[in-house]
């Protein structure tokens, strides 16, 4: 065989429109209603990091950078369904779908107002 065996109990990557830096709305949870900026993803658990959302408490050892140590307010995962991206036009969360646009780039259209995000 040429290629690598597939596990049968490894899920697959999770397909996503979203991308680092956008601006994202809670939708459900603690933190419903929350907007920031994503900070990361990570596919493979389906989970996304929000700047200023979903802060948790974490204890850090001293360091060089943070010699005292102490406690430091870190932003937690949240699952990346409970997050839709924000429309500045309609200020509300709206879809993303796919499309062309005149220079025929494939570009993300807010499905709300019909805003190009990628141009």
């Amino acid at each position: 065989m040429a290629g690598k065996k597939k596990n049968r109990h490894e899920k697959p990557k999770l397909k996503t429109r979203l991308k680092r830096g956008d601006v994202v709305v809670v939708i459900a949870g603690k933190a419903k209603g929350q907007k920031g900026e994503i900070l990361a993803i990570d596919r493979e658990k389906g989970r996304v990091w929000v700047k200023g959302v979903n802060l948790r408490k974490r204890y850090e050892r001293p360091t060089q950078e943070n010699p005292k140590g102490g406690v430091v307010e870190r932003e937690a995962s949240i699952h990346i369904s409970n997050v839709m991206i924000y429309d500045p036009k309609a200020k509300k969360p709206s879809r993303i779908r796919m499309g062309v646009n005149k220079q025929g780039k494939k570009v993300r259209i807010l499905v709300k107002s019909g805003t190009e995000l990628d141009s």
